[in-house]
């Protein structure tokens, strides 16, 4: 019988469990360590649970402006005086019960899935012990929730340790008025006035779905808008539909305080004023999971912020130690995880493996409507990184837009001058994020806007718009203008 390649993962989330799928089925011997239950972050306290939150939420959306707006009637026993009282209402007991038991439903088909593939999943936290053995291995101590130990010898080790919410020293969160986005599965009752202090995509997510779900909500941004790292006409048609729904969206306001009194939460912002709410949720971050787990003792190189230095295929400076996922910094994705997760196991394992391209990447912000994004921005048009023409197409002028009553958002195309190579797009829709991979094939295999523009696509359909955008930029692709 031959050599078995040794392979330790720390860490289950997407970069952990689809490097372990891949390594297995490529004859490793894997064992996963992880002291959550797998699925990590993405399944279990971020991605999983906020989208299940969010389509509660994105109902509820639906059904108030489609019953005024397509001519609905809801028969009720609101009095005529209340007539235009809300008609649907939330149980977010309910809503989250069913988003904690969607979450555990999924960690518990990937656990099964990494099983069946081959890999061993051990519960502990693991670490690093020591440099490089003579022979090339690794060791890898395992500590049990009961205190015992055991150590695994790794041919390759690799960290996918992810991240946590990020925690203001003068903010602490209590879990029951004060929330990290990992505490607020656990509320029984709809926040009456919801301070959420943060407008990243975490931030303007959460925002966004309680204010559907019927919370009276502030948005806190110490920047000059909303969603300051996305598309700014993007940006622009969210915060304008935050505050028409009626969101007090507070822009330059930086939170340096918060603390509960009595059964309110009173938020300080750093210029001395105070604002009241019911809870807060503090969105202002994550900080890697890099601590504890013997790194720099291995020889492997940290960033200032803690994250984890890797190069193109996923290696670290220590021999034999990979990273993937959040905790490498690269993009906060669970897409991206997994994709670095596969790179490092094709890598090590000695298949074909191409480096990681992260102008390939599609990326999507779960608020409604939703903000779909691929390959070069505005911002690197702006900075001079990529000569583009751009063309944008307000979804009003679409058929199928105006027969489900959407008014909000655009589909915008960045190609090159000459070419006419698709080399990044921006949608803003209800369900951007699919609309986005006609888009996202057209970046990753360089087609033209002419070849998306000769592609069939039903009429009436919001992807008529891509079409249309990209027949508008195959005539204007050699003027140069944008």
């Amino acid at each position: 019988m031959g050599y078995v390649t040794r392979i330790v993962i720390i860490g289950g989330g997407p970069g952990g469990y689809e490097a372990a799928l891949v390594a297995a089925q490529l004859g490793a011997e894997v064992t996963v360590v992880d002291c959550d239950g797998l699925g990590g972050a993405s399944v279990l306290t971020d991605c999983v649970p906020s989208k299940t939150l969010i389509a509660t939420a994105e109902v509820m959306t639906t059904f108030d402006s489609s019953y005024q707006e397509l001519g609905i009637i809801v028969a009720d026993d609101t009095p005529p005086m209340e007539q235009s009282a809300r008609v649907v209402g939330v149980d977010l007991g309910k809503v989250n019960r069913r988003v904690k038991r969607l979450a555990l439903a999924q960690s518990h088909d990937i656990t099964a899935s990494v099983t069946r593939a081959g890999a061993r999943v051990m519960r502990g936290r693991g670490r690093l012990e020591g440099m490089q053995a003579l022979d090339g291995s690794r060791k890898v101590v395992v500590t049990a929730a009961d205190g015992s130990e055991e150590t695994l010898t790794a041919d390759a080790v690799l960290i996918a340790t992810g991240g946590h919410p990020r925690e203001l020293p003068d903010a602490q969160p209590d879990g029951e008025r004060i929330l990290t986005w990992t505490q607020v599965y656990d509320l029984t009752e709809l926040p009456e006035e919801l301070i959420v202090v943060g407008s990243g995509v975490t931030g303007a997510e959460f925002a966004g779905a309680y204010q559907a779900l019927g919370s009276k909500v502030t948005l806190v941004s110490s920047r000059d808008r909303v969603l300051p790292g996305e598309d700014p006409d993007a940006a622009a048609v969210l915060e304008d539909v935050f505050r028409r729904r009626g969101m007090n969206v507070m822009a330059r306001s930086r939170a340096a305080a918060a603390k509960r009194v009595g059964d309110r939460v009173e938020v300080t912002l750093a210029d001395g004023r105070v604002i009241t709410g019911s809870h807060c949720l503090m969105a202002v971050g994550a900080i890697p999971n890099s601590a504890g787990l013997g790194l720099e003792e291995a020889g492997v190189k940290l960033r200032d912020s803690g994250h984890i230095w890797t190069d193109k295929v996923s290696r670290t400076t220590a021999p034999g130690v990979y990273a993937a996922g959040d905790v490498t910094g690269v993009f906060a994705l669970a897409s991206v995880a997994a994709m670095q997760g596969r790179i490092a196991m094709y890598h090590f394992l000695g298949d074909a493996v191409a480096p990681l391209n992260l102008k390939t990447v599609s990326a999507n912000v779960f608020t409604d409507p939703e903000i779909a994004t691929v390959g070069y921005s505005q911002a690197d048009v702006d900075a001079g990184k990529i000569d583009a023409c751009c063309v944008k197409l307000p979804l009003l002028r679409n058929p199928r837009a105006k027969m489900q009553g959407i008014r909000d958002g655009f589909v915008k195309i960045f190609c090159r001058p000459g070419t006419g190579i698709v080399v990044g797009g921006v949608v803003v829709a209800p369900r951007a994020s699919e609309l986005i991979h006609p888009i996202s094939i057209a970046v990753d295999n360089n087609l033209t806007v002419e070849q998306v523009a000769n592609a069939f696509t039903v009429y009436p359909s919001l992807s008529g718009s891509i079409a249309e955008v990209a027949r508008q930029l195959h005539t204007r692709k050699t003027t140069g203008e944008g």
